[in-house]
């Protein structure tokens, strides 16, 4: 320990003696007040001394994601025990979610400390998004977008049987490939909730890392604090000097229970407790300083006495706090778009029309032209094909291989990578190249984006497009003609777009880049090229640069006649993508009686002019590709039929494709299954009939 005594200052061991005994006095507290810690939690009891070490470490500058039990680094980085009660209480005044969220589930943009982007309690799934903050960084220092007083380094702190998960490997992979500025943290207690590590690992995360090459490791005694603190200021300053990813791998105990929910009794006998509790952080420390460091017990003894009386009295002042305002449930869903109104020039003279495919080009050419902050990538958008479809083809060139790029086949990453990467202030635009293969990243869309905002109290909303090529033609086959659209406006927090033709694309494209929450384009194959039969007007002429649509606009793209429609002839279908195309072919067959509403986006939705419309006619057809049961189309007849009831001259129709489970790949079949113009018109007749 001698070594240790002369690089170790006195000042920084009191001080990480003073906050371990804060965080035994809170779990203490808790333990003691069961009755009113109700909401579950955990506590970083066994942790402290990893936690304490990696936070004195880390500036300003640099950003840090702690996991669910990560309460001793968050007091390590200066947030007070209050502060942190607040959250375990749930409190209005909680600096974290304004009460909506677990305690040690932080958000933070405070100026003062490392920023800390919305954090979840899915085990795990905080790698993706962290790295995500890295390979931000580092193209904002490949660009010098900003200056930092300290060369940032990203913290990403994970459970040992965390590291089990795929999207953890897909981050260990991203990280290592683009040698990005980043340490995962991983606090190896032994034990995931009730499985041992020899039940759910084969290694340590130390040999499990090995095979990312170009990932540093090292391990330490995470219960010892000195040898912890050596340690973690050899991580930090390797990161923060060489712009390299490292992972350290910390053993540490498990004094308290697993959650205030999941108790250790339920699990664990008295011989693995004594085991963990002769390494209790603070008392090995406590001994350091006594035996080895000249502090005198007593003073010691005292700082805990201390610890104890101000953690009861914090408690109780975090009870006295007021709780939220019922009425507040519904703030921070979306951050506020300055995108409100139609703007710029639709139809600019003299300019030919252009297919759906190159108004996306065009557009996130321009728009990466004008802000540097923007980027492409995806699998397969680089510069040797620019996308299986041609969607991106000459972006790599225009703009090099740092802002336009190919990543592995890694959905999660691709699709979760943009929370960290529109955290520090850029403009990630990525593709999934299927809509079938968007399932991998659900859950980082469910899980981190659409949370971030709400979860965040508005701190983190994230600001990213996610283009996915959707629908079926042509025999593409059962895992490349899927509609997704259903599970997408499910999910609450992300927005949703679905043009029909080029000039919508452009101008929704434009205004999902300036939107500041995460934003799905939906964008049929079928309709990129115009190369199916019916489908020519998806053709337009080229917005200008400077044209806008707003979401939530839906477009009447065919009126019914005024004579039809004051003698009850008449009738709307609601439809989108390459529903437009089928209702148009089909409406010419009853000339003035079809009435044809474009939704644009599904989410927002114009619910204005939809009921407006359905009520002036009182027959209507809700019309989707997708297969229709339980579908967001049906979602929509039921709502169209409750808010419309007393116009309605017959019941809303939902019509979409059969209810099988892909969309078979033979032409016959792939025919028979999806909707088209003919089925339409069947289904209209017999509405207009009624």
């Amino acid at each position: 320990m001698e070594i240790i005594k002369e690089k170790v200052a006195h000042d920084i061991l009191l001080k990480a003696y003073r906050h371990m005994m804060l965080a035994r006095a809170m779990a203490d507290v808790y333990e003691e007040n069961r009755s009113v810690t109700t909401y579950v939690h955990s506590t970083s009891r066994g942790h402290e001394a990893i936690q304490l070490a990696t936070a004195y470490h880390l500036t300003k500058d640099d950003w840090v994601s702690p996991y669910y039990r990560d309460e001793s680094l968050l007091m390590g980085i200066g947030f007070e025990p209050y502060r942190l009660m607040l959250q375990l209480l749930a409190k209005a005044e909680d600096p974290f979610s304004g009460g909506r969220s677990y305690y040690s589930h932080p958000s933070s943009r405070e100026e003062d400390k490392p920023k800390i982007i919305h954090q979840s309690s899915a085990t795990g799934m905080q790698a993706i998004p962290t790295t995500g903050v890295a390979q931000g960084i580092q193209y904002i220092e490949e660009f010098n977008l900003q200056q930092f007083d300290n060369n940032p380094v990203v913290v990403c702190s994970l459970g040992d049987n965390s590291v089990t998960e795929g999207e953890v490997a897909e981050a260990f992979q991203f990280a290592a490939l683009h040698q990005l500025p980043v340490i995962f943290l991983v606090q190896d207690n032994e034990w995931g909730i009730s499985v041992t590590k020899k039940e759910a690992r084969t290694s340590d995360a130390y040999d499990y890392a090995a095979g990312f090459v170009g990932l540093n490791r090292m391990r330490v005694n995470g219960t010892d604090f000195a040898e912890s603190y050596l340690a973690m200021k050899k991580a930090v300053d390797f990161v923060r000097t060489e712009r390299k990813p490292m992972l350290v791998c910390a053993s540490t105990v498990l004094i308290g229970h697993h959650t205030s929910g999941v108790r250790r009794e339920f699990y664990r006998d008295e011989t693995d407790l004594e085991k963990h509790r002769a390494k209790d952080p603070g008392i090995l420390l406590k001994n350091h300083l006594i035996h080895d460091e000249g502090f005198d017990e007593k003073n010691l003894d005292e700082i805990e006495i201390q610890c104890r009386k101000e953690i009861e009295e914090a408690f109780e002042k975090a009870i006295k706090a007021e709780d939220p305002k019922a009425e507040s449930v519904a703030d921070h869903v979306f951050a506020p778009t300055p995108i409100t109104e139609e703007t710029g020039t639709r139809t600019p003279e003299g300019q030919e029309k252009i297919v759906m495919v190159d108004a996306a080009i065009h557009a996130i050419q321009e728009l990466m032209w004008k802000h540097p902050e923007a980027l492409l990538y995806g699998q397969d958008v680089g510069e040797r094909i620019g996308g299986v479809f041609r969607e991106t083809v000459t972006l790599g060139a225009k703009f090099g291989v740092k802002r336009v790029f190919n990543t592995a086949i890694q959905e999660a990453y691709i699709i979760g990578s943009t929370v960290g990467m529109s955290a520090v202030g850029l403009k990630p635009i990525v593709e999934v190249q299927f809509a079938d293969y968007i399932y991998p990243g659900i859950n980082q869309l469910i899980t981190e984006i659409s949370k971030s905002s709400y979860l965040s109290y508005g701190k983190f909303p994230v600001s990213s497009i996610i283009r996915v090529p959707i629908g079926a033609y042509g025999g593409g086959g059962p895992y490349h003609s899927g509609s997704v659209e259903s599970i997408l406006a499910n999910i609450k927090g992300i927005k949703i777009a679905y043009p029909s033709n080029a000039a919508d694309f452009k101008g929704l494209l434009k205004a999902a880049y300036y939107d500041p929450n995460p934003v799905i384009m939906l964008e049929h194959k079928g309709l990129y090229w115009s190369k199916v039969p019916g489908t020519e007007d998806a053709k337009t002429i080229e917005p200008a640069e400077d044209y806008i649509l707003p979401f939530g606009k839906a477009n009447l793209i065919l009126e019914a006649d005024e004579s039809e429609m004051k003698k009850g002839r008449t009738m709307v279908v609601v439809t989108y993508g390459m529903g437009v195309f089928w209702a148009k072919q089909a409406a010419k067959k009853f000339s003035g009686r079809v009435e044809i509403i474009d939704l644009r986006t599904l989410i927002p939705l114009d619910e204005t002019l939809i009921f407006e419309r359905v009520k002036l006619h009182g027959k209507c057809i809700v019309l989707t590709e997708e297969q229709i049961q339980n579908s967001f189309a049906e979602a929509l007849a039921h709502r169209i039929s409750k808010n419309c009831f007393q116009h309605l001259d017959a019941p809303v129709e939902a019509i979409g494709a059969m209810n099988l489970p892909a969309v078979p790949i033979n032409l016959i079949l792939e025919k028979e299954m999806l909707p088209n113009a003919d089925k339409l018109a069947g289904a209209i007749e017999n509405i207009l009939k009624s």
